[in-house]
């Protein structure tokens, strides 16, 4: 307003000189530039320097030419004054543009600096309104997790985590540091298996996980860890001393020393597996036996070193041993078979695949001082006769597998009288067992109605009669589910017809069954549809040539 009025006194002082009228036109013209400009940067709050002055100028002027009394007094002097008002509306005129060109020029620039910090304004809005975006988050979720922390108790959460593996324990763990104290509390650690992570298991690993489980630690797996060593060991058994179940199993670098750090530390292990850890000796089951009385299952397979004294003093040391796995232990022979079978009378699973030194004596033994014998593995053990099997029918009424392939001395006559006795059989292997003929399946199939798996490859004296025997049983169409006939010469397209009536069948193996065509597959898949066959059928010979053949060198390419 106070810029209107200064110009409208201006343009009225100026109506009575000469030069009123081009001044009242210039003096507009500003106005209208000036008011633009000036109400842009009003909005800015933003006034221009000069224009106060100016406007208290123009604001005088107006008020010495529009007062009558003054005039009136002054007008023997009128001439003067109205050169003087003249003078004055030029030197507004001039003031007035040389404001308006400061005027832009300040606009310009206050336009340009606005447009800098409008641009400045917003990047600042964007990242402040980011930075709430992800507090936002955070607190809410803060607020979801302590609103589970509440509603959910230390003992729920505790038992939740229980259920968990170790990977999903780490990242729970991950979660809060409240999370993390519970997640990784070392009742949460009852059972580790770290097969997983067989490549990365090293000294300090084992000293951190023993340190963190501790006392609560009960079962533990280190098959296959082969970085693993008795330092390693010897921080597990003494950090986890509650220890009841460990797994060795293919641990090579493994020595005497564990078993002994075992022995003093872990008097609580029940189940030891040291299966494939060939520097084990005697002196690990002499120091079994000291120090870990309670033990009921071992695993000594594939550790040659092992010989008869180191048996003898396990069996002496350990009553309760339920389940000795030997296979491929070569010095063991009937002298440690009979000492154990004597002090340890709950053995119900005994694995001596591959002790060819054994004989019928290690199995007389064995299954009288063992009645509840239930799995038995007597695998390439070529010593054994068919009285070993006359001992097991004899005593071991509750078997339920036996694997005897390659015991090539044992006939029809061994196995008759196993079928007799043994009723609870559902796993046989009798593969290369190559002196059974068809009687022997007659004998199963009437003695063993719970048999499910059935071994026969490389048996060639079996004929499409005695398969007929195994599918007319009372009990081979609810239970038989496996039957391997590899390599049965005999066996022909007839055999498959007497097995469509054993519904429940999911696999045969017909592998090098000469007779055998892929007609009668077609015929029992259809029948069965479920059914897997493993068959292989050799290409047929070709045709001998009226001409000879055109031989090639191999090195030459036929295009």
């Amino acid at each position: 307003m106070k810029s209107l009025t200064c110009l409208s006194n201006s343009s009225s002082s100026s109506a009575s000189s000469s030069s009123g009228s081009s001044s009242k036109r210039t003096s507009l013209k500003s106005h209208n530039r000036i008011k633009i400009f000036r109400s842009s940067a009003a909005n800015q709050n933003d006034l221009i320097p000069g224009n106060k002055d100016s406007s208290q100028s123009n604001q005088s002027t107006a008020a010495i030419i529009s007062n009558p009394s003054s005039n009136n007094a002054n007008n023997n002097n009128n001439n003067n004054h109205s050169d003087h008002n003249s003078n004055i509306n030029s030197n507004n005129n001039n003031n007035t543009s040389y404001n308006n060109s400061n005027h832009h020029q300040n606009n310009s620039s206050n336009n340009n600096n606005n447009f800098i910090t409008t641009a400045a304004i917003n990047g600042k809005k964007s990242s402040v309104s980011s930075t709430l975006s992800s507090y936002n988050t955070k607190q809410q979720n803060d607020s979801n997790q302590a609103l589970i922390n509440r509603r959910l108790p230390k003992e729920l959460l505790l038992r939740i985590f229980s259920y968990l593996d170790v990977v999903s324990l780490c990242r729970c763990a991950q979660v809060s540091k409240y999370w993390n104290v519970l997640a990784l509390d070392g009742s949460n650690l009852q059972s580790v298996d770290l097969f997983d992570f067989q490549t990365e298991i090293e000294a300090r690993v084992a000293d951190n996980l023993s340190k963190r489980c501790g006392g609560f630690l009960r079962h533990l797996s280190l098959r296959g860890c082969k970085c693993i060593t008795d330092g390693a060991l010897k921080i597990f058994a003494q950090n986890c001393s509650n220890i009841e179940d460990l797994n060795l199993f293919d641990c090579k670098q493994i020595t005497d020393a564990t078993c002994v750090h075992l022995s003093h530390h872990c008097h609580l292990l029940k189940s030891l597996n040291l299966g494939s850890c060939i520097e084990i000796t005697d002196l690990s089951l002499m120091a079994l036996s000291v120090g870990c009385t309670n033990l009921e299952k071992l695993n000594i397979s594939y550790c040659d070193k092992i010989t008869k004294n180191g048996i003898e003093n396990l069996a002496k040391g350990c009553p309760n041993l339920s389940v000795f796995l030997s296979k491929m232990c070569t010095n063991v022979n009937d002298e440690a078979v009979v000492y154990l079978s004597k002090n340890c009378k709950k053995l119900r699973s005994v694995n001596l695949h591959g002790c060819h030194q054994i004989t019928d004596e290690s199995l007389y033994n064995l299954a009288a001082n063992c009645p509840n014998l239930r799995y038995l593995c007597v695998s390439n053990c070529t010593n054994l006769t068919d009285q070993s099997l006359i001992s097991l029918g004899q005593y071991c009424h509750q078997l339920v597998t036996l694997e005897a392939s390659g015991c090539n001395q044992m006939t029809d006559n061994g196995f008759q009288r196993l079928a007799r006795n043994c009723h609870s059989l559902e796993k046989l292997d009798l593969e290369e067992c190559v002196l059974i003929t068809d009687n022997t399946l007659a004998n199963l199939a009437n003695g063993c109605p719970l048999l499910q798996n059935l071994s026969l490859s490389h048996c060639e004296l079996i004929t499409d009669e005695g398969i007929k025997h195994i599918g007319a049983s009372t009990g081979s169409p609810n239970h038989l589910q496996v039957l391997e006939l590899d390599n049965c010469p005999l066996i022909t397209d007839d055999s498959l017809d007497h097995l469509i009536s054993c519904y429940n069948l999911r696999r045969i193996e017909l592998y090098d069954c000469q007779l055998i065509t892929k007609s009668g597959i077609r015929k029992l898949r259809y029948h069965l549809p479920n059914l897997k066959v493993h068959a292989y059928f050799a290409p047929a010979t070709p045709p001998p040539s009226i001409q000879p053949r055109t031989r090639y060198c191999r090195c030459c390419i036929i295009l």
